[in-house]
């Protein structure tokens, strides 16, 4: 298997994972997914299966995904945050031939269902205790795909994107090299694998030979005092984390441990970036996306401090083209495969504009897409969750900016005659569908939504019901 292998062969003893009950070097690392890997082929995986892996980022998620990958399995792995109605439409989307929940979140004592419609071959409670499979384990080569994750990317229906171990390599190596990446990096967890700056996260420290820091679930305080013990040196954020990280400062400097905070997942807006700076935090600010392994374009912290707000040059071996309305076309081996044209450009859906120095600058997006906290939001799906309670005729979501989650989700709703139906109703029947950062902040009542000539909802009408 690439990931661990490259880390092993040239630091068996360094690090792999610090967590509050100790550390495992890669030797330990790979030892462990190694038996996990074994005992998941007792349990049924087979080369090519999809594996949804749902747990705490921790030793053993971290484990059972390096496991299903020395097993030759693809995995898929899905977001703690999600709410069941979610994660039900996550799993029909993906349709794993396994799931398999860590020990701790397993139910004990009786033998897990297979839910109707679902072509699971095993959803074991207790694997730990399976005998582990004698056979060897096969690995997975570059060529083939190493996870599946879910986006809503730039068309606003959310899909499917495969990405393959040859991606994920590339991503890492270009990573490296635009940042100046080393062994010696101790890199706080602080993104859900489920998103693809997590699992490249997790990825990168494998090929580089790195250290991951492990708290389970970002807290800025967790983040903070890691940083003030010199325990991390780089950290992956979003907007929404940079923020909480400065209000808890209070004013006082950024830890001076750390060498990196890559800021991504949503444009920062300039003040949090004056703020950050002016702080001490060292940010590469970048832009990336799913389909093309998570970084794009990367700025150094040096060129953040020079020209801040731009995301800098695309990584080494990444293409970059502007269409002529300004949308960003990506091409290169970080790129999904069979996403882009027969050339091999990929549509983002995004708007930027180029300077004289070639860096990139993100100026919109050519989509409705929403990004709050550093999460996509698909304004279908809100629609579509609002508009199934019996009191709601229509709903027209859109994003405002918001100083602290880059934009929060608010939506003008149509009611049903005679419905009395009330903004606490509404947002408690929303809270049983959806995560937080889907969940409308605020809503108005309308008796019809803005509509332009041709009959769609004129989306800026509706933001400006909200000013």
């Amino acid at each position: 298997m690439p990931f661990l292998s490259l880390a092993l062969e040239a630091r068996p003893q360094a690090l792999a994972l610090a967590d509050a009950a100790g550390t495992l070097s890669y030797t330990e690392l790979r030892c462990r997914a190694e038996e996990a890997g074994r005992r998941l082929v007792t349990a049924g995986l087979r080369p090519g299966d999809l594996v949804a892996v749902k747990g705490t980022l921790d030793r053993d998620f971290v484990t059972t995904l390096h496991g299903v990958w020395m097993a030759g399995g693809i995995v898929a792995p899905m977001n703690t945050g999600w709410t069941p109605f979610e994660e039900q439409r996550a799993l029909h989307l993906l349709r794993p031939r396994m799931r398999y929940p860590p020990p701790m979140q397993a139910t004990r004592g009786h033998e897990a269902r297979r839910p109707v419609g679902f072509p699971f071959r095993v959803e074991h409670p207790l694997l730990p205790a399976l005998a582990p499979s004698p056979s060897g384990l096969p690995g997975l080569r570059e060529e083939d795909t190493a996870a599946m994750l879910l986006t809503s990317g730039t068309s606003g229906s959310p899909k499917v994107v495969a990405l393959t171990v040859g991606n994920l390599l590339a991503s890492a190596r270009a990573s490296r090299g635009r940042l100046g990446l080393e062994p010696s990096d101790r890199w706080l967890g602080s993104l859900s694998p489920a998103h693809v700056g997590g699992l490249a996260l997790l990825t990168r420290a494998a090929v580089l030979g790195s250290t991951v820091v492990l708290r389970g679930a970002f807290k800025v305080e967790d983040f903070l005092a890691l940083g003030e013990a010199g325990a991390i040196t780089h950290a992956s954020l979003v907007p929404t984390m940079l923020h909480q990280a400065l209000e808890a400062l209070g004013g006082r400097s950024a830890p001076r441990s750390l060498r990196c905070v890559l800021l991504g997942g949503a444009s920062a807006p300039e003040g949090l970036l004056a703020r950050a700076l002016a702080a001490g935090f060292p940010l590469a600010v970048t832009y990336g996306l799913t389909e093309a392994s998570s970084q794009v374009a990367t700025a150094s912290p040096d060129l953040t401090r020079r020209k801040p707000g731009t995301v800098g040059a695309p990584l080494p071996g990444v293409e970059v083209r502007l269409e002529g309305d300004g949308e960003l076309l990506v091409r290169g081996p970080t790129v999904s495969p069979g996403l882009g044209d027969a050339d091999g450009w990929l549509r983002t859906g995004d708007l930027a504009r180029l300077d004289e120095e070639g860096h990139l600058w993100m100026v919109g997006r050519s989509s409705d897409r929403i990004i709050s906290g550093g999460v996509n939001v698909d304004p279908a799906e809100v629609e579509a969750v609002l508009m199934g309670h019996p009191g709601v005729t229509e709903a027209a979501v859109v994003g405002l900016s918001d100083p602290e989650w880059g934009e929060r989700v608010v939506a003008a709703v149509v009611v049903a005659p005679r419905q009395g139906l009330t903004e606490p109703e509404l947002d408690e029947f929303a809270r049983g569908a959806l995560s937080s950062a889907k969940r409308p902040r605020k809503f108005r009542f309308v008796g019809a939504l803005p509509r332009n000539d041709n009959g769609k909802v004129d989306r800026a009408r509706v933001r400006a019901l909200f000013r």
